[in-house]
């Protein structure tokens, strides 16, 4: 085992961004993808089940009609996507795209013990799995992702306003 490590530890393959660069790529290409999908009315039509059971979302639908909910959610995520891309360059950006990230996952997450049709009545129900929970599981990853990012991206604000202003510090003593 720890000839396995040592490797690893050598490989580059465990620089220390490298998680989060494949993560926030990732999102990037879920977001793009979802966000894509939503302007068609199969996949809206097909999520009009589970927004209407969202506690958080419900109201989208009477609101906003499915068209609108579609271009609501369209539009949102390709934002998302679109903020969490920049984020590899501004940070700033990734802040707003990760907290865009959170706060989404957090409203489809919370559909999860509410869907119907999520859990499997020939197998006793609750916890037996349908497609329809299995598909809102998959939300919890991209929470703790979002989450992630956030910290991370917030952190490397701080960190780079930190080192301008200890910059700045060391430039004015120097003047004085």
């Amino acid at each position: 085992m720890n000839y396995l490590v040592n490797i690893l530890g050598r490989s580059g393959l465990l620089t220390r961004d490298l998680d989060y660069h494949l993560l926030r790529g990732a999102m990037v290409v879920i977001f793009a993808w979802f966000g894509y999908d939503k302007w068609f009315n199969a996949e809206i039509t097909g999520l009009v089940p589970l927004i209407t059971h969202g506690p958080l979302i419900f109201w989208m639908i009477p609101v906003l009609g499915v068209g609108g909910t579609s271009i609501l959610l369209g539009t949102a995520e390709w934002t998302f996507c679109s903020l969490l891309f920049l984020g590899f360059w501004n940070k700033k950006l990734g802040v707003l795209g990760a907290l865009g990230s959170t706060f989404s996952f957090i409203a489809t997450f919370t559909i999860f013990p509410f869907a119907p049709g999520a859990w499997e009545p020939a197998a006793g129900g609750f916890p037996a799995m349908t497609i329809v929970s299995a598909f809102l599981l998959k939300d919890l990853v991209l929470l703790v992702v979002s989450v992630y990012l956030l910290k991370q991206d917030v952190a490397r604000v701080i960190e780079a306003r930190t080192s301008v202003d200890q910059r700045d510090t060391s430039l004015r003593k120097l003047a004085a």
